[in-house]
């Protein structure tokens, strides 16, 4: 009775590692597929220059922990993602991520023209 029930343990643990496997490595592709419609909808989209009006910045902190469980330290790794979000004249507005000396340059109230191709920031250029 003790090797019957063992081997059905394993069969159902078995299946639950196969289950979780399949649901991450779906959950990985969906991404990856998602990633890769947004790349060629922008590449497609033609690139807009328009006049725009920097209304908001946000940043977006991830923290992680590492730990080693050779020296038994801990550590933890930061990045951050930076926001913009533009208005245009006709008052409608997008957030664009940019990169981190971009977003130190930009300040609140700078108007200028904005370079974009779909949901990709390309430049934005001050009005003096």
């Amino acid at each position: 009775m003790s090797i019957l029930f063992g081997r059905s343990m394993f069969s159902i643990v078995f299946c639950i590692v196969t289950v979780g496997f399949i649901i991450v490595l779906t959950s990985i592709v969906i991404t990856m597929l998602k990633n890769i419609a947004i790349w060629n909808e922008n590449n497609h989209s033609p690139q807009l220059t328009v006049s725009a009006k920097v209304v908001s910045k946000r940043t977006f902190y991830r923290r992680r922990a590492n730990a080693n469980d050779i020296t038994g330290m801990h550590g933890h790794h930061t990045t951050s993602t930076y926001y913009v979000t533009f208005q245009f004249e006709s008052g409608d507005r997008m957030e664009f991520s940019v990169d981190g000396s971009e977003y130190g340059l930009l300040a609140e109230g700078d108007t200028g023209n904005l370079c974009f191709q779909g949901t990709r920031y390309l430049s934005f250029k001050r009005e003096k």
